[in-house]
């Protein structure tokens, strides 16, 4: 069901909405990759959710519903999750009912940079079709899609849709990552199209929106990735510059599997002929920020998304910074029997060892975006164990911070999982693994991206809670306005 640039739409699935838990409990797809049905551990977690959401919402008068959009409604799915997969949650019963024990137990707040944020735009053709204009989708076209996917009943939730984009547009977007979420700067991506002016975001438009939210801002809360082809050879590198000067773009975006329209497969970063040009490029217009796509299989070959490129290319360019998206986990299929059988998370772990034979090699960055949503709504221990082996191989102070959002949602339920995600002692004996301290959160939540985007902390601390956003924020909380709880990719029904 792959095709090139993203996976067909297929009559079991449907785009997500509002759910009645917080914390997601089915997968979501980015995308980039197909989403599994409901796994029996998720279906457990949501009935419990439910339960416990049912009980303490009577104690305080609210319906379930109404209770499950509170922080005890956050605190109900962590109890729930900690119920079915194992303690991995630091949660106590008392943030049920108490507000002020929940906030108690999220403690001071970190400096969070989301370094993969993800807007749709009216542009955006889910099926992968190219008009007559250029290839660029009509906003009739895209309409008469949402409308037959209503009235043939693939999603019973778009009955009452209003025919319009509107609930992903630009400022549905600053509501979930920054009113809904304590994401303090977000990196806006989007996944690739067949050139890079058709992606589902081109780069003029992630520009826009980190322009539009920066002014409403009055401050810096948002950057924006350009967009690289290789293959595409010296008309891309031209586009490169274009989008330098132009758009002032923060840093580059590009998918390895994913190939330009007329190409039958991808390429790798560690390819003289293809990507050194572009790396050399990246260099000489002083944005020497490289983020790829790795694992997630995406294109016509899955191999070619597999992070073992980055050794070579990472030792050849020290200069750059290659960020690997979704941290080069290959798959949630089939994963759970894979690693009783190995003890290996499939690309990942290789990946690891990889990095660790090269111990001088200190310019790869291993980004959560998708990996972490995905293993810690699933298999908990797995994500662990992942978690383990990536800063085990990569240090605490190269490991960033990225959500997938808003295809996920608001970045919020990420924020809270991680915040009292914690390192089972029997993995710290037996395999070495750090602990998850306040002080590696805090580098993986913001301070490394940061670092590698020139932000300095301090003075966005003082700036962050006078702009705009925070004004905007307060008046919105001020007005109690509970958080929609949706979800924006697609899920198998």
């Amino acid at each position: 069901m792959i095709n090139r640039h993203r996976f067909t739409i297929g009559p079991g699935m449907r785009r997500g909405a509002t759910t009645r838990a917080p914390i997601p409990t089915r997968l979501v797809s980015n995308e980039e990759c197909l989403p599994l049905p409901q796994t029996p551990a998720q279906a457990q977690v949501e009935r419990l959710t439910d339960a416990i959401g049912e009980r303490a919402g009577k104690r305080l008068g609210l319906s379930r519903r109404e209770f499950l959009r509170t922080t005890g409604g956050m605190a109900a799915a962590l109890l729930a999750m900690n119920s079915v997969f194992g303690k991995f949650f630091d949660v106590l019963d008392v943030e049920l009912v108490e507000a002020a024990a929940f906030a108690e137990r999220q403690g001071v707040p970190y400096f969070i940079f989301d370094v993969q944020t993800h807007y749709v735009g009216s542009a955006y053709d889910p099926l992968n079709e190219e008009s007559e204009r250029k290839g660029a989708v009509t906003k009739d076209r895209l309409l008469a899609i949402r409308k037959r996917a209503r009235e043939a009943g693939l999603n019973p939730k778009l009955a009452g849709d209003r025919g319009t984009m509107a609930d992903l547009s630009w400022e549905n977007f600053l509501r979930e990552v920054f009113l809904d979420s304590e994401t303090s700067i977000g990196l806006i991506s989007t996944p690739p199209g067949p050139y890079p002016q058709l992606a589902v975001v081109p780069p003029k438009e992630m520009a826009h929106i980190r322009d539009e939210v920066n002014r409403v801002a009055g401050s810096q809360r948002m950057l924006a990735h350009g967009l690289v082809t290789p293959q595409l050879g010296r008309e891309d590198r031209d586009f490169m510059a274009q989008q330098v000067a132009q758009l002032k773009v923060d840093a580059w975006k590009c998918y390895t599997g994913a190939p330009p329209k007329g190409h039958e497969a991808g390429w790798w970063m560690d390819d003289e002929a293809i990507a050194y040009p572009m790396l050399e490029k990246a260099r000489a217009l002083g944005v020497p920020r490289v983020c790829v796509h790795k694992g997630l299989p995406l294109g016509p070959v899955e191999d070619f998304n597999h992070p073992k490129d980055l050794i070579k290319a990472a030792k050849d360019f020290p200069d750059i910074q290659f960020l690997v998206y979704h941290s080069g986990f290959r798959s949630a299929a089939g994963l759970a029997i894979d690693f009783a059988r190995t003890g290996e998370i499939p690309w990942t772990s290789e990946f690891c060892r990889m990095k660790q034979a090269e111990p001088k090699i200190d310019n790869i960055y291993m980004e959560l975006g998708g990996t972490f949503s995905q293993l810690v709504t699933t298999h908990p221990g797995i994500c662990a164990h992942l978690l383990g082996e990536v800063i085990g191989a990569f240090g605490p102070d190269h490991v960033v911070w990225g959500t997938d959002s808003i295809w996920y949602g608001s970045p919020q339920w990420q924020i809270e999982a991680f915040r009292r995600f914690q390192m089972p002692d029997d993995l710290i004996q037996q395999k070495g693994f750090a602990p998850l301290t306040r002080e590696v959160k805090e580098r993986i939540f913001g301070l490394n991206a940061a670092k590698i985007f020139g932000v300095d902390v301090a003075a966005k601390r003082n700036e962050l809670p006078k702009d705009a956003i925070s004004r905007i924020k307060m008046a919105y909380r001020g007005g109690a306005t509970d958080p929609s709880n949706r979800i924006y990719g697609w899920v198998t029904g």
